[in-house]
């Protein structure tokens, strides 16, 4: 297997899927010929061709209009939106027509495309280009949400996205873009949906995450093995479909839960997870279900280092749950 980044993942996987399949198309601003803002598209335009590989104007509403066209009409298009902060524009096709299609159709349509987009902060972006609004997508019936935490994942949750046939929105952690490596399977590799992952076993109590906070809740739960705790930490993976029982189990094996995510606090999906706790762990539970979360405030440029939750802020979670 071969060592690659997250980054050099996307890459990989994507050439693989339109190397295996005529019908998937990649399209977006700047896309062909510099290989996108990341170049995460470096290298399509040269082997699969213009016809596949397409530039679009500065228009996050046309670009997504036209993937939902090209999927009707038997397409697998995957619409790469330049960072996540700029798919508002693109909101109502989204929300109003792809995640829709089918039940409006009563089954006769679907609509199969992957709708990739970097998400978060980590770096130094600002406010326009830092923010993790996933709940929006997570509270639409109809749509997929996946963010993949490594390589691995990260090329077997997009070729599974792709070969899906309705529409996934796949958050693309760009804060480890290239810093996390790891060993990718070759070919035609996947990884189901709704199946979380354990990033490290622990009996003391679990950090729920997702994305680049997975590493963030590795190290916090290296400082809490320093005090003598175990902590696990399960990584999401896939929030819709989400693995609801690799949750409620993880709660029940220590009864100490924190939920870790860049979002902010109020309505963030961690809010989603404690309920879930709530509902179906709680007799299990030694201590409250805490949020270590991005704050209620726009994303700040100067101050990114204390608005992104770290290892410190996550550890002091895991201590109060611990000495509850």
């Amino acid at each position: 297997m071969a060592v690659m980044t997250v980054l050099q993942a996307v890459n990989d996987a994507l050439h693989h899927a339109m190397g295996a399949d005529r019908d998937v198309v990649v399209l977006g601003e700047d896309i062909a010929e510099l290989g996108g803002v990341f170049r995460a598209t470096d290298g399509l335009l040269a082997k699969h061709g213009p016809e596949r590989v397409m530039n679009t104007p500065l228009a996050e509403s046309g670009i997504i209009g036209t993937a939902i066209g090209m999927a009707l009409y038997g397409l697998k298009p995957v619409p790469e939106i330049q960072f996540l902060d700029f798919i508002y524009p693109a909101f109502d096709q989204i929300v109003s027509e792809a995640a829709k299609m089918r039940y409006r159709s009563g089954g006769q349509f679907t609509c199969p495309m992957v709708i990739r987009t970097p998400y978060g902060g980590g770096i130094r972006g600002g406010h326009y280009h830092s923010q993790s609004s996933e709940t929006y997508f997570i509270h639409t019936p109809g749509l997929k949400v996946v963010v993949p935490s490594n390589p691995a994942d990260t090329k077997g949750l997009l070729l599974e996205a792709i070969a899906d046939p309705d529409p996934v929105v796949f958050l693309e952690p760009k804060a480890i873009y290239r810093t996390v490596k790891g060993e990718v399977p070759e070919g035609d590799h996947r990884v189901p949906f709704g199946k979380a992952a354990v990033a490290r076993e622990g009996a003391d109590a679990v950090v729920l995450c997702w994305g680049a906070m997975v590493h963030t809740a590795l190290k916090a739960a290296a400082l809490a093995e320093e005090q003598g705790w175990q902590v696990e930490v399960l990584d999401l993976r896939s929030l819709v479909p989400l693995d609801e029982e690799a949750v409620v189990e993880a709660a029940k094996r220590s009864g100490r839960v924190v939920i870790l995510h860049e979002a902010p606090r109020t309505n963030g999906f961690g809010g989603e997870l404690a309920a879930l706790v709530a509902e179906r762990a709680f007799e299990w539970l030694r201590a409250p279900v805490l949020r270590v979360t991005g704050f209620d405030t726009p994303f700040p440029y100067t101050l990114e280092h204390i608005y992104m939750p770290d290892a410190k802020r996550t550890f002091k979670a895991i201590e109060r749950v611990m000495t509850f």
